[in-house]
């Protein structure tokens, strides 16, 4: 996965469509996007101009592994 973060020298952002933002308890939010190739987007509402993306393909495989338990060592 890449890490971006925008700096105030960089080329124009990617448009990304975010949907609305997944807030769990103590406002930690984290939201999903896609941009107009395809590519999917992590980001925290706490810095918007910072996100995780790669392959719709690879989102899928990180969502399912976090749901069969892959991350609970991080809990």
């Amino acid at each position: 996965m890449n890490v971006t973060t925008h700096a105030p020298t960089a080329p124009a952002a990617v448009a990304i469509d975010w949907n609305e933002a997944f807030c769990s308890e103590g406002a930690n939010c984290f939201r999903f996007g896609l941009d107009g190739s395809g590519r999917a987007y992590i980001g925290s509402t706490l810095s918007p101009d910072d996100y995780v993306s790669d392959s719709v393909e690879a989102l899928r495989a990180l969502i399912s592994a976090v749901k069969a338990g892959a991350a609970d060592h991080l809990l």
